[in-house]
């Protein structure tokens, strides 16, 4: 007589939650100040506007837009929103920031529109290895999103999990 295989982990009710679901996927540009001053260094009004009146947007339309300055430049706050007015029309999203915290705010942001009511009372495996590096902020959002409504958050695969928390059971 063939014992028959059971899948314990399918059968466990554990769903599984993969943040590179969540990655941003769409392009990105940056566009550094640095690139529009005199000299790298020196904000003149005047020719700053005109530069911007005249800016080739093409290379920014339907990306999300890192707004930055790499040089050691005094920037006053108008120019960063000028530049943002100009860019607006044409850009999915603005953040100011490097293209690092560009990345980060935009998977928070993917992130943060998952449904926790999806999850009520759910076992949760917050899924550890994969194909794209994933940040330490990304799991904690995802940690402070689902722990109001779950009944367990683990970290891992289904097979292998490293408890994060439980739901205390009513006295």
């Amino acid at each position: 007589m063939e014992a028959e295989f059971v899948n314990k982990v399918s059968e466990s009710g554990i769903i599984t939650l993969d943040l590179e679901d969540f990655y941003p996927k769409e392009e990105t540009a940056v566009f550094d100040m640095k690139d529009h001053l005199f000299m790298g260094l020196i904000l003149k009004e005047k020719d700053f506007r005109e530069v911007m009146k005249n800016l080739d947007l093409t290379p920014y339309k339907d990306k999300n837009i890192a707004l930055t300055c790499s040089a050691d430049a005094i920037i006053p706050v108008w120019a960063y929103m000028l530049v943002a007015s100009y860019l607006q029309p044409v850009a999915k999203e603005i953040i100011f920031g490097d293209a690092d915290f560009l990345h980060k705010t935009l998977f928070l942001k993917n992130i943060d529109r998952i449904n926790a009511e999806d999850y009520k009372d759910q076992r949760v495996v917050i899924k550890g290895c994969g194909e794209l590096p994933i940040s330490e902020t990304a799991y904690v959002a995802i940690t402070n999103q689902l722990r109001p409504v779950v009944k367990s958050i683990m970290y891992g695969e289904p097979c292998s999990t490293v408890p994060v928390y439980k739901k205390p059971r009513p006295l």
